[in-house]
């Protein structure tokens, strides 16, 4: 069970620090349209990291909780996912 949460940890370190090297370059290039084009790559870096975050959740708690309370989670994980999909 740590080796889940160190890795959910440190999907979460690599997120904060990709964001963190954005928002750096973003004061570097000096542009709104570079930091624009910039953050619309960091919109496809957040689901991904979300994604990956929640499935190791799940999978670590598989064992511990019931079939139906998984499936609800998941289908709350997906729900997010469709409902911050842009247009």
């Amino acid at each position: 069970m740590e080796k889940l949460l160190f890795a959910m940890a440190v999907m979460r370190f690599i997120s904060a620090t990709i964001e963190f090297t954005a928002a750096m370059i973003f004061l570097r290039l000096k542009s709104v349209e570079a930091a624009l084009r910039i953050n619309a790559l960091l919109g496809l870096v957040g689901p991904l990291i979300f994604t990956a975050v929640s499935l190791i959740g799940i999978f670590g708690m598989a064992g511990k909780v019931s079939t139906t309370k998984l499936l609800i989670i998941f289908t709350g994980v997906l729900l997010v996912l469709i409902g911050t999909r842009a247009g």
